[in-house]
Order: structure tokens, then sequence, then C-alpha cells
């Protein structure tokens, strides 16, 4: 799930007010809901403006988190176009989108898109932006101090976290502001430890995580790590607080911890930070034992149109649609093309190969195909309240924390 805060009113409503028809006089605006803010909405400006002159205005409505509010009533003021960052929501409002046209739909096809933008041979939507949400980026020169390598399995990973604690060293910042910094990394988790129940939760009609012993053992996993004491800079408290940028800052400004977990689309952040630009690693999530392949949870922002969409919106779409559109993003970084390897910087090319890679473990954001369920209310809740049960207080007190995620979890499903 990829979601964002929401932006300052103020800016909001100086972007409404900049491009209202009523006062200019113009033919009415394309309006664009974005859950978008700081340099991922400055860098869409940039694609907008890379269009060329559009015959009519474009308004961006930055809604954050709150970015479904996109569907609400039909109005004058409702967006056209939605940049829906959670491809999970496009089956439950196919209803109220325009179905794309042929010589676009194939798009919606690609590998990974297809199971949640098509129904019935039609497709509701086009990817726009992929993330790739298993990313780790660190501090090499931290390594090289502490004489570790980055690891390539999951026991690997908690071994060098000792190994960094004991030298007083914080190994991890977490962003725990932000819900779906703990969602993905439990999808990881999930996803390199149990890749059929994976599946089959994402799938279901009625998830149940409670009851799947294998979500539990994920949870398991995952509180342990999080338990062992000296693992997060600045605590639980600070890790509560802070958003995923104050976290990757925490490692590459400050330098108070090693590690980040943080999709490709951090790199900005990472590199307007970083202290020194050339201490800057990557890896990805590591297996979870012999033989067992790597996870990867793929994210992504598709372009949907409400219906009934104007020629306006329309050819807003067809343009946005042109391989060349994020041409500007893909220049300032963190922004990956599905199916694209090259153009990128050395270390979203490496990622983008893996997405590409044949037979990798790739599967869709969990909580963002559990509707409300994965979502502020339910999952984030439950892993934010988890986080403060076990947070740096040692093995100890993992086994009755999960017991009672488990049943905050059971409440929510219901």
């Amino acid at each position: 799930m990829i979601r964002r805060r929401v932006v300052l009113a103020g800016a909001a409503a100086a972007a409404l007010s900049g491009c209202s028809p009523d006062v200019l006089g113009l033919s009415r605006s394309v309006r664009v809901a974005v859950s978008w803010s700081g340099p991922e909405l400055r860098a869409f400006h940039r694609v907008l403006d890379g269009l060329g002159k559009l015959d009519y205005p474009v308004e961006v409505i930055p809604l954050g988190d709150d970015i479904s509010t996109a569907f609400g009533e039909r109005s004058a003021r409702r967006p056209d176009l939605v940049m829906l960052p959670q491809p999970g929501l496009v089956p439950p409002r196919r209803g109220d989108l325009e179905a794309m046209p042929s010589d676009l739909a194939d798009r919606g096809r690609a590998r990974l898109w297809d199971e949640l933008l098509t129904h019935d041979g039609t497709t509701y939507g086009l990817p726009f932006k992929t993330a790739h949400k298993s990313a780790v980026w660190y501090r090499p020169s931290v390594f090289r101090e502490a004489q570790v390598q980055p690891p390539t399995q999951w026991d690997e990973w908690l071994e060098l976290n000792k190994a960094l604690s004991l030298r007083g060293i914080r190994p991890l910042a977490l962003g725990a502001g932000d819900g779906w910094v703990l969602t993905d990394f439990l999808e990881n988790v999930l996803l390199g430890t149990a890749p059929s129940a994976y599946r089959a939760l994402a799938v279901s009609d009625d998830p149940r995580p409670s009851r799947v012993p294998e979500f539990a053992a994920a949870l398991r996993r995952l509180a342990t790590m999080w338990a062992m004491p000296g693992a997060l800079a600045g605590g639980v408290e600070r890790s509560l607080t802070q958003q995923f940028p104050d976290a990757v800052v925490e490692v590459f400004g400050h330098r108070r911890a090693a590690m980040v977990t943080a999709s490709d689309f951090a790199e900005p952040v990472i590199r307007s930070f970083a202290a020194d630009p050339d201490d800057v690693g990557l890896f990805t999530f590591p297996a979870f034992g012999p033989g067992a392949a790597a996870p990867v949870v793929v994210g992504g922002d598709v372009m949907v149109l409400q219906r009934p969409a104007t020629d306006d919106a329309w050819d807003l779409l067809h343009r946005l649609a042109t391989p060349a559109a994020p041409a500007p993003w893909i220049a300032s970084g963190g922004f990956l093309v599905d199916g694209r390897t090259t153009g990128y910087s050395p270390e979203l090319t490496r990622l983008a190969d893996q997405l590409a890679a044949p037979g990798t473990s790739l599967q869709f954001d969990l909580s963002d195909r559990l509707g409300e369920l994965g979502g502020i209310d339910g999952l984030w809740r439950v892993l934010t309240d988890l986080l403060v049960r076990v947070g740096t207080r040692g093995p100890d007190v993992v086994p009755e924390a999960v017991e009672s995620a488990l049943d905050e979890l059971g409440t929510v499903e219901g």
C-alpha cells in the first residue's frame, strides 16, 4: 500500500483556485487527484509541463491518504482522472470507471496488473508508476566499519543487527508514522515465508488473516526483529512519530542508524539528504531459507477515469500514457515503469531488473487488497500496537504481544 499524508490544506486550496474556470472564464479544467506531496508532487507537475501546450487547464488535487474521497458524489468539482495509489481499489470501483480504449488497454494487461485492472476482457485502469516495496537502503561505510555484509538470508539480517548493535550502532530507522511502512515490512516477511498463504489472502473474498497460522508465524518473525534491544534508532517513541522521509533522513542525514526499509520512491529523499552521496547502498529483502525465493512486494499508481469522462480528460489520459510522458520524473529519480529496465540510476536499475526477472516471487501489496481490513483502522493499527508492545523489549514479550495482535485483528475482521 502506498499512501501519503494529506498535504497542507493551503497548498491544495491554491492549486484549486489558480485554475478555476469560473474566475478565468476558461473551459472546464481537467481535475487530477493524486496522493503525492512534496518532491513527488513537484515531479508530477514537471511531467505535466512536459506534455506541451494543452487546450484546457489542468488542476492537480493532492488528497494524500484521503485519495478515496475522489470517488465521492458526482459534481463539477469531482476529479476526472485519479492517480490511484491502491490498485486493489479498482475492482470494487469498476462501476464508476470508464473502460480503457483498445489502443491503451494492453498496458493494463501487463504481467503485474491484469488481475486487478481487467475484468471480462475490459480494462479499467492503466499503470502509471510501479513501486518496488522490498528495498532496504543502508550506509556502506557503517557496514565496512562493523565488518559486515548485506544479508542474503533473514537469519543473517538478524545477526547483522546484533553485530551493529554491539558496536553501538542502531541498525534500523523505522517510519512507523506511516502505517504502510509497517504493513510493507510484514508483507515481505509473509511473502518470503509463506507465498501460498499470502496469495490465498490476497484473492479471498472474505480474508481472515488472524486465523491463518502462517500469518501468525510471520508476525512472530517480525516482532522478534523489532523486539531486539537497541534495534530501533530513537526507540519506539521516535519510530512512532516519524514518517518514512524522516526515517530516511535518520540514516543518511543524521547518521543515527545504519538501514531503512523504503521503496524505490525514497531515492530522491536519500540523494537530497545523504551527507556523503557515495555512501548509499541498497539490498532487497533476503530469502527466508536456503533455496527459498526472496520476496518482492509490488505497488503502484494507476490512472483511472471517472464516468462520464470529458474529451479533455480522455486527451490528458492519452498524453500521460505515452512512454515518454514520465521522463522528467524518471530523470529526477524515484520512478519505475512496469517492464522497463533502462534509463534509471544504478540502484533503481537493480530494482527494475528484479521486477522483470523471470521466476521472481512477485505479489501485489497485500494490505491494499484487503480493503478496509488492511488500512488505517485495521492492519496499520494492529501493527502499530504490536510495535509498541515489543519494541526493543527483548524476545520474551513476543509470544504474548503476537497473541494480542491476532485478537485485535480478529475483532477488526468481525
